[in-house]
C-alpha cells in the first residue's frame, strides 16, 4: 500500500511540473507575440529613446497609483491616451487612467516638448511617477494653457491632489 501511494504522488508531481512548463511556454509565446506586436507600430520618439515593448497599460498604472500617497515616486513605463496638451507650447499633457482619473504628465527639465493636435492618441511614457499636491496658481496657470474660460480659471480655490509624472521620454503612436 506505501509503495502504492508513493507511486500515486510520483505520477502526480510529475504531472503538476508537465503542466507547469506547459504554461511557462503559453506566457513565453505570448511575451513574443506582444514584443513582435510592438515592433510592428511605429513611433514617433521624444526625449529620451525609449522601447515600448516593457510599457504597463494604463489600468496597471491606476492600480499603482491607488497604492501611492503624497510623496511617494516610482520608476515607471506606461501605455495611455491623451486627452489634452498644453497649447501654448506642449510642455505637459494629461493622460486618461482607466478610473476616469487623469495623470499630469510634464517632461524632465523641460527638455522637449509634445505636438499641441494629439489629443486622443496613444503614447508611451517613461520615466517618475508620482502624487502631487498641486498649489491654486499652478492649477490656474495649467487652466489658462489648456484654454479654459475665465469663469472656469476662478472656480479653482483649493490646493488638489494630483497624479504626476514627469518624462523623460515619450513615444508617440503614428497612424
Amino acid at each position: 500500500m506505501k509503495h502504492l501511494l508513493t507511486i500515486v504522488f510520483a505520477v502526480l508531481v510529475l504531472v503538476s511540473c508537465k503542466e507547469d512548463k506547459q504554461v511557462n511556454e503559453d506566457l513565453a509565446a505570448v511575451a513574443t507575440e506582444a514584443q513582435a506586436a510592438f515592433q510592428d507600430i511605429k513611433y514617433a520618439s521624444f526625449g529620451k529613446k525609449i522601447m515600448a515593448s516593457d510599457a504597463i497599460s494604463a489600468k496597471r498604472m491606476a492600480v499603482d497609483y491607488s497604492n501611492m500617497k503624497v510623496g511617494d515616486t516610482i520608476d515607471a513605463k506606461m501605455i495611455a491616451k491623451v486627452e489634452e496638451v498644453c497649447q501654448a507650447k506642449g510642455c505637459w499633457m494629461k493622460l486618461d487612467l482607466p478610473n476616469g482619473e487623469q495623470v499630469m504628465v510634464k517632461f524632465k527639465d523641460y527638455g522637449f516638448f509634445m505636438p499641441k493636435d494629439i489629443s486622443g492618441k496613444e503614447v508611451i511614457i517613461n520615466g517618475k511617477a508620482y502624487v502631487n499636491e498641486v498649489p491654486v496658481e499652478e492649477q490656474r496657470h495649467y487652466a489658462e494653457d489648456g484654454g479654459a474660460t475665465a469663469e472656469e480659471i476662478a472656480k479653482i480655490t483649493e490646493p488638489k491632489k494630483t497624479l504626476s509624472f514627469e518624462a523623460d521620454g515619450v513615444l508617440l503612436k503614428e497612424e
